[in-house]
């Protein structure tokens, strides 16, 4: 499980065709990719589980705790991403709620990300 950021602090300013905002780069991929949005509500929980594909878990509001196959707990809030390999054990809770983005394939490139912790890797 590796921890990331993108909030906005992390984000390029872009101007290009008189624009004005910040990006913050997520992924890329080759591949089919499946994108959903989860709503835990209070004391929510995406049950402890194995991923068939890697999986990045992008927190837009609220706060939880997450971990994975170490069963380390780590805490998340909004502008959070956590990053599951495939085949990895893992959870994520909340007690007051929370609001995620998930984008699942067999491909996804999380280097332009910024790095917040990486508590385990392979």
């Amino acid at each position: 499980m590796d921890i990331y950021s993108f909030k906005k602090e992390t984000g390029k300013k872009v101007e290009k065709f008189q624009s004005d905002f910040i990006m913050s780069r997520i992924t890329k991929t080759q591949k089919d990719v499946h994108i959903g949005c989860m709503h835990l509500e209070e004391h929510g929980v995406i049950g402890y589980h194995q991923d068939v594909v890697p999986q990045l878990l992008l927190v837009v509001e609220g706060e939880g705790m997450v971990k994975g196959e170490e069963k380390r707990v780590t805490p998340v809030s909004s502008g959070d991403a956590v990053y599951w390999e495939k085949g990895e054990w893992h959870e994520t809770k909340t007690e007051a709620g929370l609001t995620a983005i998930v984008i699942e394939s067999e491909e996804l490139d999380v280097s332009a990300l910024s790095t917040i912790s990486k508590p385990h890797s392979g």
